[in-house]
């Protein structure tokens, strides 16, 4: 069972928190970071054009918080 690190924990908490419809530049990149470390990836930003991706990444990633750190 995979696990965030501690600060990977606590920013995704963070990120989690807030209620916005979109995303800033610098969650985009959190997301993107993320992604790439617990999934095993070169670090990239997907085209923003078709949001269906990040949101695929966004709900992987929640799965791993909901593992706890």
């Amino acid at each position: 069972m995979v696990k965030f690190e501690k600060i990977d924990y606590e920013d995704w908490s963070l990120f989690r928190d807030s209620k916005k419809d979109t995303l800033s530049d610098t969650e985009y990149t959190l997301i993107c970071q993320h992604h790439a470390k617990y999934y095993n990836h070169k670090f990239h930003k997907p085209c923003t054009c078709n949001p269906r991706k990040i949101k695929s990444w966004i709900k992987e990633l929640n799965t791993i918080w909901d593992n706890g750190q």
